[in-house]
């Protein structure tokens, strides 16, 4: 019977480490690996662009609610703010007749202050993230109805402009939705770790209390997170209503399932305190290229539904005896 040598158990100990702090971003090589074993379709230039603007909404989203998460919240009405932002923006452009420009900027805004509503009945107003902002969802959907009367409404140039293509040379060209992705990832990367109020989302989500005794102002940073996930739904409305080149009544339902799972198969902690954004963006691309796998491979949408809640299963099941180990 052979021992491994020190180095050997040097290495296996190394690749453990880099598999546990990584786990999704293997998760991600190994299941573009598979894809490209089963189907010669997959990894083509033209498929991995269209499975990066796929990505792009739902990646957004999960920027903002990274933040929430962070601190230990949950914000239910992403993908209803999505909707709500963009068809602010639509209409205040259609109907009020604002310059495009100012049509996206009202947009976010809009997204910003309905965060700002949902941090304040949490932070100051006591209730739990879940019931403000599953009542958010429906309030934003319902206003998004009201506003459109259940009909699309188009977009200005400078809102489609968020779903179209930049020329770069010899033909290629740049999606504006990666483009977008890639900034907003970066803005929520810096915010979480070279800023005072990105550390403070990580304390207070690791504990609330011990936060509070250091001084730390915890109802600001609870506004501020969700403050965060409102301007990043609005962001994302408008990428998709850029996409469709009109704001949809209906955009974005469910969207925020998606970008929970987003953030969970990327490593974050459903109870706080963990969670960063290349991580999230890594689990916005699993998401993502499980169903452009699926579609090429012909498989029913019906059962692309069942293992992405396989997946997010996993993911969380995975979170939970990480947290016993550390425990531990």
């Amino acid at each position: 019977m052979t021992t491994a040598t020190p180095a050997g158990r040097r290495l296996a100990a190394q690749t453990g480490r880099f598999v546990s702090a990584n786990g999704a971003l293997v998760g991600l090589v190994v299941l573009c690996l598979a894809l490209f074993i089963a189907t010669p379709h997959f990894f083509t230039a033209e498929n991995l662009v269209n499975v990066g603007v796929q990505a792009s909404t739902i990646a957004v989203l999960a920027f903002g609610q990274t933040f929430v998460i962070v601190a230990a919240g949950i914000d239910l009405s992403v993908g209803s703010v999505a909707a709500l932002a963009s068809m602010a923006a639509a209409w205040m452009y259609a109907d009020a007749g604002l310059p495009g420009l100012l049509a996206l900027l009202a947009g976010l805004l809009t997204g910003l202050v309905v965060g700002l509503v949902s941090g304040f009945a949490t932070s100051y107003g006591k209730l739990p993230a879940f019931i403000a902002t599953l009542a958010m969802l429906s309030v934003a959907r319902g206003l998004t109805l009201v506003i459109s009367d259940g009909r699309p409404i188009s977009t200005p140039d400078a809102i489609s402009f968020l779903g179209s293509d930049i020329p770069i040379a010899g033909g290629v060209t740049l999606p504006v939705p990666i483009l977008v992705l890639i900034v907003a990832g970066l803005v929520c990367s810096f915010v979480l770790n070279r800023t005072v109020i990105g550390r403070s989302m990580y304390a207070v989500g690791g504990n609330i209390e011990s936060a509070r005794l250091a001084g730390l102002p915890v109802k600001r940073v609870l506004v501020t997170v969700f403050a965060l996930s409102g301007l990043y739904a609005g962001l994302a409305g408008l990428v998709l209503a850029g996409r469709l080149s009109s704001a949809q009544p209906q955009a974005a339902s469910g969207y925020e399932l998606d970008a929970i799972a987003a953030v969970v198969i990327g490593g974050a902690s459903l109870s706080g305190g963990v969670g960063k954004a290349s991580g999230t963006l890594v689990g916005a691309l699993i998401l993502a290229v499980i169903r452009n796998g699926l579609n090429i491979l012909n498989v029913s949408s019906f059962w692309q539904q069942v293992v992405i809640g396989l997946v997010i299963a996993a993911a969380v099941g995975i979170d939970v005896l990480r947290r016993k180990d550390t425990r531990h």
